[in-house]
């Protein structure tokens, strides 16, 4: 994997008023905007609908937040995006995962339930070939309704999609936010 860039852009540091209308409804870390939307600012009507789509995600889903954030930890892991690990590190631990269970998603040994495999795979196979294989797909339509199944493969790619911005953008982790697992 090639080495990732450091901040390529800066920091929006002093909103519009539009932007500050947008971000009185976003995550922030300590009451500053994620270092996330400090980009996104750049393009305000863009980052508003981002906002919509990832709050959605986040607060309004179906699938529950536990199983999503196993989904995002592992795409996050396969694109190599450690600010968005580490956000979701922070995520995962509030909606139930473990030290144990986290460290386990970076490819790590652990006894995952069937379900939870299979989000695993999931996330594998999108990130390998934008395509859930068949066994995947029917063990995963098993357990999850139709509209889960959209849901999960949608969180999946939007994940991909924050990875890649995260990336190419070099987004330094906010302060006080994990990396890696040791």
């Amino acid at each position: 994997m090639s080495e990732r860039p450091g901040q390529r852009i800066d920091l929006v540091t002093e909103p519009t008023d539009e932007v500050r209308e947008i971000l009185a409804g976003a995550l922030t870390h300590n009451g500053t905007p994620l270092n996330i939307f400090g980009v996104l600012s750049h393009h305000p009507k863009l980052m508003k609908r981002f906002n919509l789509m990832g709050g959605f995600l986040l607060n309004k889903g179906e699938v529950p937040a536990r199983e999503r954030e196993i989904v995002i930890l592992r795409i996050g892991w396969n694109a190599q995006a450690v600010y968005e690990f580490g956000q979701h590190t922070v995520i995962g631990k509030e909606c139930g995962l473990t030290d144990e269970e986290i460290a386990a998603i970076t490819g790590g040994s652990h006894d995952w339930s069937d379900g939870d495999a299979l989000l695993i795979a999931m996330a594998d196979e999108l990130s390998t070939d934008d395509c859930v294989g068949d066994a995947t797909f029917a063990g995963l339509a098993e357990i999850w309704s139709e509209a889960q199944l959209v849901e999960l493969v949608i969180t999946a790619g939007f994940y991909r999609l924050v990875s890649g911005f995260l990336n190419t953008f070099g987004v330094q982790l906010d302060d006080g936010v994990p990396g890696w697992p040791a």
